[in-house]
Formats: structure tokens, sequence, C-alpha cells
């Protein structure tokens, strides 16, 4: 009998891959299925973006390139987080890599390992549990709560590091939450790590360029008293709607570096070429596309925050960030994946139950308004309904309904 290595019966996986698995089959069954639950732009990839990729493909770049990407991609990183941020970032210290994942992976990797600590922002990015319970070490939640805005708090995480702790990981704006975490904590965290010369950093700014209602986001990158431990994570999937591009990149320290370089080279050897010339023309291009974008979700940002706190026993307060809503819904009743559970089988609505997303989720679901505005209003329309009509349901036992109902 086959034995793989212990490892593998402790990682986990993102339920929203699984959620669209089952709102596709309800569909081909001839469902008509509101998806909010997937974190995927529905407006296509700009087309002058589109238009460098296949170029590249014309020009013929259809081979290998560095490990680390190639010069001109990594210059414009540089260009870019200098001109987002005004901080100046060798392009040697920037590694191009085939999605966020893989940053995490590589940076929870490095420092992961039985007898250690990691610390991870919960509710949040169900990857960054599982790979840190994949290589043995301890995963230590950081909570996220409802009543700090869904940004984290400096002082609980600073008290939450011991001399075990060897990687903190923060992530504003914020997946699953939409926290935006403010300045004031960010000085407070970056300061109290002055105690903690031993702990590194893995700041994952995916979300950056969306934020509302004047919230301003704070990159990590701009507190040189850290800059030698942290590792910056960002891309293209959410900024410039490439998510099956698979284009993201990474900021590390030289004493990093190299090490990533070898992981890189052992795992996916590089990012496809005409993705990385696609992902200059984004960089380098027009940014209308961008704000019109974020204009978009702050327009079905009012929507969902008003539709939802207008449910019977839900409330949510306003997402400062990213394109996701996190409202509460413990005065339905209801748990909450066995919510998200029904109001997919039995109202056609796909949304993502918070225990997904860490131990503090329950009480809590996760909709992306990552959908139109008009599948939003009908979505909210099916939930009201539902709420309206049916009342909490479980096993004879007690326990309740999976997320995902089996296949027939």
């Amino acid at each position: 009998m086959l034995q793989v290595v212990p490892a593998f019966s402790r990682i986990g996986e993102e339920n929203a891959f699984a959620v669209l698995a089952r709102a596709q089959a309800l569909a081909a069954q001839g469902r008509d299925v509101i998806n909010l639950g997937i974190g995927q732009p529905d407006m296509p990839t700009p087309a002058h973006v589109v238009e460098a990729g296949i170029k590249a493909l014309r020009d013929g770049h259809h081979g290998y390139t560095p490990a680390v990407g190639i010069p001109p991609l990594r210059e414009a990183v540089a260009r870019d987080i200098h001109r987002r941020h005004g901080v100046e970032v060798s392009p040697e210290s920037v590694m191009i890599v085939p999605g966020g994942k893989v940053t995490m992976f590589m940076a929870i990797l490095m420092f992961g390992a039985p007898g250690t600590e990691i610390l991870y922002p919960d509710p949040g990015f169900p990857i960054y549990r599982s790979m840190i319970e994949f290589t043995g070490a301890t995963p230590v939640p950081v909570p996220i709560r409802e009543e700090n805005g869904f940004a984290f708090s400096a002082t609980e995480t600073l008290a939450l590091i011991t001399p075990k702790t060897r990687l903190l990981i923060v992530n504003s704006p914020a997946n699953p939450t939409g926290g935006v975490t403010p300045k004031a904590e960010i000085d407070a965290l970056v300061k109290g790590l002055a105690e903690h010369p031993e702990v590194a950093v893995l700041s994952d700014e995916i979300y950056g360029t969306m934020t509302y209602d004047g919230e301003t986001h704070h990159s990590l990158l701009k507190y040189p008293e850290i800059r030698d431990r942290l590792v910056y994570l960002d891309g293209a999937s959410k900024t410039y709607a490439m998510t099956g591009w698979r284009l993201g990149w990474s900021v590390w320290p030289k004493p990093l570096y190299d090490a990533a370089r070898k992981l890189a080279v052992n795992a996916h050897s590089c990012v496809n070429a005409a993705t990385q010339w696609a992902g200059i023309a984004a960089l380098d291009g027009p940014q209308d596309c961008v704000t019109e974008m974020v204009a978009e979700f702050d327009r079905r940002r009012t929507i969902v925050v008003d539709g939802l706190n207008a449910l019977p026993g839900v409330s949510c307060i306003a997402p400062k960030g990213a394109f996701y809503a996190f409202p509460n819904i413990s005065r339905t009743g209801w748990k909450a994946k066995a919510l998200a559970s029904a109001l997919l089988e039995e109202a056609g609505v796909a949304v993502i139950g918070g225990p997904d997303f860490g131990v503090h989720g329950e009480g809590y679901i996760r909709l992306s308004y990552a959908n139109s505005a008009e599948n939003i209003r009908r979505a909210l329309d099916r939930m009201s309904t539902f709420l309206s009509e049916q009342k909490p349901a479980c096993f004879s036992d007690g326990s309740e309904k999976p997320l995902v109902a089996p296949s027939p």
C-alpha cells in the first residue's frame, strides 16, 4: 500500500474552489446559481494587456525565462512600487512567480518546522494555515475582530510572539473581511517588532490598490527598519483582472532571495514568457483601467452592505478594501457553514462560510462583490426570501451540514 509522508495528512485547501465546483455542477443540472463565493473580478483583462501577451507570442517568446523573471518585468515591478508607495526597490530583490500563493508557500516553507510557531491572521486566507500545518509548525491565529473594523491589533499581535515565533503573516487590505489596518497600528507593530529581531514578516498586499472611503493602503515596504526581514507579496490577479494568467511578484530581503530562487528552480522553473510581457504592459501602461474597476467595486460595495443590513438577523460593517463583505449572521440562528450550504443548495447563491477562513470565522459568511450589480441584487433578494422562510437546519446529532453537499 502506498504511503505518503505524514505532512500531506495536514494539508488543507481553499474551499472557495470546492464551492465553485459545486455551483458549476448545479448549473450543469439547469439550476440558476449566482456565485458570490469566488474572489475573481468579473471584468476582462484590459485589452492592452491582452494584446501585449499576444504580441509576445507572435514575437517568439516561447521558451524558458530566468527562474526569477525577465529583467524588464522585474524593473517594471520596481517602478510600480516606487510609483505607488514612494519606496526604492532594487529589481535584483524582485522575484516573478506564478501567482500570490507561491510567495506564501516559499516564505512559510523557509520558516516553518516542528517546534516553531507562525502567526497568521484569522479569519484569513485559508492557505496560510494550511501551509503552516504542512510544515509541522504550530499555527498561531491572530484574531481579526469586527469591533476593530477587521483591522489587526498591534498590541494583540505582539503579545502572541514567543521565543518559538519565526514568521508573522499580515494581510491588509484583507481577505476575507475587507479590513484595512490604519497606519497607527502598523507603526505600533513595526515599533514592537524591534524587540523581536528573529521574527520575519510576510506582508500580503495583493489587494493594495483596492481601498474605499478615503482609506489609504500603507505598505510595510515603507519601514526601512524591517526591510532586512520583510517578504512583500503582490501580483496582477486582482488589480488587473488577470487571475488566469498566474502572475505574481514578491520582494525579498537579500539573505532570503537565493533560497527563494532555488525553490523556484525546483518547483516551477519560471513563469511563462507571454504572461510576463503582458505584466509589463499592465504595470507600465495606463492605470485608468484600475481606477475604473475599483470605482465599480465601490458601487457594488454600497449595494452589498445596504442589502445585507436589510436581511433578517444580518449585520455588516462596510469593508474598507478588497472586494469582500464579511457579514455577521449570528442573529439568524444559523451556523455559518450550514447557512452557506443551504443558500447554495436551496437558494442558488454561492457564498463561503466563515469557519473556512479560520477558527474565529464562526458567525460570519463571506460574499465577493466581484460580480455584476444585477447579480448581486438578485442574490440579496434570494437570501432575503430564504432567511425569511427557512429555519436553521442541522443533523440529528446537532452537527451542522457540510458546506458543499455531496454530488448526486
